[in-house]
Order: structure tokens, then C-alpha cells, then sequence
């Protein structure tokens, strides 16, 4: 069977970092790239791996990229530090590697936020790209970064455990750099928009999030959600005039 290594960015993840690689300590390698933690986050993963290296943080997809550089397995698995390997996905994912017929495999994601499982708001199933043949492969894009590959792939049936946020705090912290990152994302491609799509944008996403996906039926938390899905398509659009009118 090829070896699969593991490839985790940290950034002062002290409390999540310990839980992420307990569960994925079966495999032949882990690598983490790490934005220079001010914690105790280094110190933890010493205790699973030697393979750690320090990078300053420019983007997701060049972290992704220089820690791609320093695994030597044959498959790769990209897991972040809030993210749980389940026994049940480990053992799907060593099944298919006996004869894999992919080149890479998208995984389910179960989300936790505001204490429930998100089952709606077109939260699940989450697949993301995230087990692929070492060959070849790189990150692009600089936030919800994508992944450039050759040839077909194919999907997990098992779920990977994401603790999405520790609390609306933390949330809202993330959705201001996420969509700083996706302005400058859109603005280096030359996108543009006026005035009535920024107040119309964010109406289509709640009215997508909280009816047609269903947020409704999660209560308050799928109104929230909805009401912030929102918010985040308002926020990195106006981001997105600033920087090409100011």
C-alpha cells in the first residue's frame, strides 16, 4: 500500500492542535507549517512529529504549497487543526489506498457551530477536496483555496469532524480575513462590481442559506447563519470597491 502524509497549517492552535494530530497519528508522515505561533501549538506537535516548519503566512494555497514540498509519501492528506479524522474515515481511507482508481477524493465535512451540527444552510455535506495522489498537485487561489490536478476523482463516504469556530467572536474574526483575502483574490483577477449588485448580492444569499438550503429548519442558529452568510458576500464585495476605487 503507498504511504499517506499528513499536511496541517497551524497558527496558535494550541487548544485544537492535540485532537487533529491524535487522529491522524496512524499515518506514515505529518507535516506542519506553521505562521510563526506565539503558544504552546509547537511544543504539541513535537510530541507527533519532527517534520514542522516555520513560514510566514502570505496566503492559504502557498502554506499548502510549501508544505506539499517537504512530504515524501505518495498520497497526501490536507487536514486543519479544527478538523477530526474519525476511525471510520481512517479506515475508508486506507481501504482505497490498496488500489486507489482516483487521483484524488473529496471527503464530507460534518460542521459544529453555535453547540449544534449544521445539517443545513448548504453546510452539509461539505465535500472538500482533500486526499490526493502526490503528483503534480497545487494549491491556487488565496482563500477556499482550489486545488490543480490531472485526471478523475472520486468521493468518501465517511465524514471528517470540523469545529468550525470556538464562538461568534472567533467567527466574525475569520470572516474579516477571509474576505480581505477573497477581495484581493477578485481585485488581482480584475473583477469589478457596481453598486446594485453589492445590495443585491447579499439578499440572494440569505434568501439561498435560509430557504433553499434549509436553514429554517435549524432555528436560531440557521437564522444567524444565514443572516452572517449574508453579511460575508456584503463585506468582501464593498472590500472589493474599496480597492478599486480608493
Amino acid at each position: 500500500m503507498p504511504g499517506i502524509g499528513i499536511l496541517v497549517l497551524t497558527y496558535n492552535e494550541e487548544d485544537n492542535i492535540r485532537d487533529c494530530l491524535e487522529s491522524v497519528d496512524w499515518a506514515d508522515e505529518i507535516v506542519v507549517v506553521d505562521s510563526y505561533s506565539s503558544d504552546n501549538t509547537l511544543e504539541i506537535c513535537l510530541e507527533y512529529t519532527e517534520k514542522i516548519y516555520k513560514r510566514k503566512f502570505d496566503n492559504f494555497s502557498s502554506q499548502r504549497n510549501y508544505g506539499l514540498d517537504k512530504i515524501e509519501s505518495d498520497w497526501v492528506l490536507a487536514v486543519d487543526a479544527d478538523e477530526r479524522v474519525t476511525v471510520e474515515l481512517m479506515d475508508e481511507i486506507l481501504e482505497i489506498l490498496t488500489a486507489p482508481d482516483m487521483v484524488a477524493y473529496e471527503i464530507p465535512r460534518k460542521n459544529y457551530f453555535l453547540g449544534k451540527w449544521i445539517k443545513y444552510c448548504g453546510w452539509y455535506p461539505d465535500y472538500t477536496l482533500r486526499l490526493f495522489r502526490n503528483k503534480g498537485i497545487r494549491f491556487n487561489g488565496l482563500v477556499h483555496e482550489g486545488i490543480s490536478l490531472e485526471g478523475e476523482t472520486g468521493k468518501l463516504n465517511h465524514d471528517l469532524i470540523h469545529y468550525t469556530y470556538d464562538n461568534l467572536h472567533h467567527y466574525l474574526e475569520k470572516i474579516n480575513r477571509y474576505t480581505s483575502l477573497s477581495a484581493e483574490d477578485m481585485f488581482y483577477k480584475g473583477k469589478n462590481k457596481g453598486l446594485a449588485y453589492i445590495l443585491i448580492r447579499p439578499l440572494v444569499e440569505f434568501i439561498k442559506k435560509y430557504i433553499l438550503k434549509k436553514g429554517f429548519l435549524l432555528g436560531k442558529q440557521g437564522l444567524f447563519l444565514s443572516i452572517i452568510s449574508a453579511f460575508y458576500q456584503f463585506l468582501r464585495y464593498i472590500k472589493l470597491w474599496e480597492k478599486n476605487n480608493l
